[in-house]
């Protein structure tokens, strides 16, 4: 009787030490799942894929400003252009997951998974979108003399004359590029697209008449349009842009189907606690809404507007899906 007691007590033993480690390893599993409850307890870093004094960086260098303010801590913005944004996003990737490293995405990442033969990530599977930041329309700009006076203009000169006009965008695959692809496909002209290797190429071109028409940001524009020697025919969002409301949208010229809207945000590896994101999301909306950084963003043509994590994921998948369809209908070959 004692020795089936003492095995009785032994059991009894060992199974509550097995309960023990098991609800251990469950409450450790729960606070790992759980933000720190001080964050952010250090600096921030923000990876930008593009040099800087773009508008993705102009962007990012406001918001960490007031993200500084708010948090206490250093945001601190780190450029890392080059290899078609991989550098920076393998940056984020291999960073923890507990909000302290970022990332810019937006729809250059989009753009990205149907340009490339082969990406190292997933841009809706691998990473934790955190929120927009900022978006900017396209701008279709003529020289200043030009006889083309509205976008009927342009596309009825390029109906009656096909492969006589040229439109002119930087790089191949990029969201200029892409945009002159698609109101070429929209609009059903035949028209011939140049590319350039940067803005000022552009502008250079569109002053000399080599191209008809060029497809670009306010930023890159702002000069000449300031100078007067390039006016805009139409814009390319939703609605009229705030610096230019005598210029109508290229809806509104009767293209309705032509809509682009450039947009980046913030981004870590996937995994990020929800609480973690909770509160990040918080800050950064809580920043873009200060009235000092939306009157500097929309004087270089931004509009700095915050979203949910569902409202970002809900754009990247919509932008992969309309920008893949744009590629393999212009027949662009996957770099």
């Amino acid at each position: 009787m004692r020795a089936r007691d003492s095995r009785c007590k032994r059991a009894c033993l060992v199974a509550r030490t097995a309960l023990a480690v098991c609800f251990g390893a469950t409450v450790a599993g729960v606070a790992a799942a759980r933000a720190e409850p001080t964050f952010p307890s250090k600096p921030i870093h923000i990876s930008v894929p593009y040099g800087a004094g773009g508008v993705a960086d102009l962007t990012m260098r406001l918001l960490a400003q007031k993200l500084t303010e708010r948090t206490k801590q250093q945001v601190v913005i780190e450029n890392r252009p080059g290899a078609g944004g991989l550098l920076s996003a393998k940056a984020v990737l291999e960073a923890p997951a507990d909000g302290y490293t970022l990332g810019v995405i937006g729809n250059g990442q989009a753009i990205g998974m149907s340009l490339f033969k082969a990406r190292p990530y997933n841009v809706l599977s691998d990473f934790t979108l955190v929120s927009m930041t900022a978006s900017f329309e396209m701008l279709l700009a003529v020289k200043a003399d030009s006889a083309l006076k509205t976008l009927q203009d342009v596309v009825a000169a390029a109906r009656k004359n096909p492969k006589q006009l040229n439109f002119g965008a930087i790089n191949p695959g990029s969201t200029q590029n892409l945009s002159a692809h698609l109101l070429k496909q929209v609009s059903g002209v035949d028209v011939t697209i140049i590319p350039y290797k940067t803005t000022p190429d552009l502008v250079t071109a569109v002053l000399r008449g080599d191209v008809d028409v060029g497809f670009d940001f306010y930023a890159g524009l702002q000069a000449v349009i300031s100078d007067n020697q390039v006016r805009i025919v139409a814009t390319s969002g939703e609605a009229r842009n705030p610096l230019l409301r005598d210029v109508p949208t290229a809806k509104e010229s009767g293209f309705p189907d032509y809509v682009v809207t450039s947009w980046n945000g913030l981004a870590s590896a996937a995994g990020m606690p929800a609480d973690t994101l909770a509160i990040l999301n918080q800050h950064i909306n809580a920043a873009l809404s200060d009235a000092k950084l939306q009157a500097t963003a929309s004087a270089l043509g931004m509009d700095a507007r915050g979203s949910t994590p569902e409202e970002m994921r809900a754009r990247m998948a919509a932008d992969v899906k309309k920008w893949a369809a744009v590629i393999d209908k212009a027949g662009i070959e996957k770099q």
